[in-house]
Order: structure tokens, then C-alpha cells, then sequence
């Protein structure tokens, strides 16, 4: 097997908004920047063996270009799709075309806010949802995936 094949990707993609974690309402997403939370991804990646490429985008369209840019690339997938969560069926069409494990993250319970935050458009097509956990959520995504990529019984 070459290096090429044993070597995994994954994939983080930050939706509309995040760009902001640390200034906008630390209250509810932390005080940790984006700019932080990717750093931490990237180096526990390291200590897993995986390549984390993160990517932010406030644009819908941009999120689906880049989803099926990484069609192929990458054996996994980390998406916040932030306020895209509740309105995106292209963001949706797009991941369904994926064949890769996909863990959607939530920094916030959003159960536990309004009404309207209640609905993921990706919930019934994701591998497995982490929310509430603030930051840490993404590290818990990433190293639940990480299992899932390399066939570790998760059950």
C-alpha cells in the first residue's frame, strides 16, 4: 500500500458567522477564535495520523463548491453549517453525494434555543451529531471520526 493510500483527510468546514467565534456572543459560542479551534484540529490531527484542512465560508454556494471539490480527496468530513443548519437544502444535496463519514457539530445545545434552531436539514443524512460541547465538540467530532475512518467498532 503506498503513503498516498494510507494517508487520511479530513475536512472542517465553518459556516456563516463562525469567522466571528471569540468576538460574537461569547456567552453562547465561546471565547475561543476560529483561528484557535483550527489550530487545535490541525495539531491533534497531527497526533492522529490525519491531514485537517479547515475551511470558513458566510456564503452558501462557496460551502457546496468546496464540499464537491473534496468529493474523492478526503475520508471524512467535520460541518458546522451554522445558521445553513436549519435552511440549506443545497448544502444537504451536496453531503448526500459524499461517501465519506460526516459529523455535523454545533457549538451551542440547539435544542436548547429557539424553536427555529431545532431543525438540521442534514440531521437524518449525517454519520453522527456533537453539540453543546462549545470548542471541544470539534475535537470530540474529530477523534469520532477518526475511529470511524479506520474501522474502530464504535458501538
Amino acid at each position: 500500500m503506498s503513503a498516498k493510500s494510507e494517508s487520511k483527510k479530513v475536512l472542517v468546514i465553518h459556516g456563516p458567522n463562525l469567522n466571528l467565534l471569540g468576538k460574537r456572543e461569547p456567552g453562547i459560542y465561546g471565547h475561543q477564535s476560529l483561528d484557535e479551534i483550527n489550530e487545535q484540529l490541525i495539531e491533534r490531527g497531527r497526533k492522529l495520523g490525519i491531514e485537517v484542512v479547515t475551511f470558513q465560508s458566510n456564503h452558501e454556494g462557496v460551502i457546496v463548491e468546496e464540499i464537491q471539490a473534496g468529493i474523492g480527496e478526503f475520508q471524512g468530513i467535520i460541518i458546522n453549517p451554522a445558521a445553513y443548519t436549519h435552511t440549506s437544502v443545497a448544502i444537504r444535496d451536496a453531503l448526500v453525494m459524499v461517501d465519506v463519514p460526516i459529523v455535523e457539530i454545533h457549538l451551542s445545545n440547539i435544542n436548547k434555543r429557539e424553536s427555529f434552531r431545532h431543525v438540521s436539514m442534514i440531521a437524518d443524512i449525517v454519520t453522527a451529531r456533537i453539540a453543546g460541547f462549545g470548542s471541544q465538540g470539534y475535537l470530540l467530532a474529530l477523534e469520532g471520526l477518526n475511529g470511524m475512518i479506520r474501522g474502530v467498532d464504535q458501538n
